[in-house]
């Protein structure tokens, strides 16, 4: 795991109430983290992903998840760093656990 993405898993995911997997091979397709429940991906983009092959690749296999009727949600390794905060509130949202700390 990068770094942002053991900080995300053992500073918050780790302890949530829902089982997240981390590295889940889901299809042809290995997720940073997915919590079935949700039917929720989350991916931590480094800079690669923004470039316009690792976009395009994202776009391709983001559409082959969504099929599958799995939502992905991605945020930057910038994201974490500078808004670990908000990063975390939001997957509470999208995870239905709103009101815990």
């Amino acid at each position: 795991m990068m770094k942002e993405e053991r900080r995300l898993w053992y500073d918050f995911l780790k302890q949530l109430p829902v089982t997240v997997n981390r590295q889940k091979v889901i299809g042809h397709y290995i997720v940073d983290f997915y919590c079935a429940s949700a039917k929720l991906a989350i991916e931590l983009d480094g800079s690669q992903h923004y470039e316009d092959k690792g976009a395009a690749s994202d776009r391709e296999r983001d559409h082959a998840l969504n099929q599958r009727g799995i939502t992905i949600v991605r945020y930057s390794n910038n994201d974490l760093n500078k808004d670990f905060d908000g990063v975390c509130a939001d997957l509470l949202r999208r995870l239905g656990l709103t009101g815990i700390e």
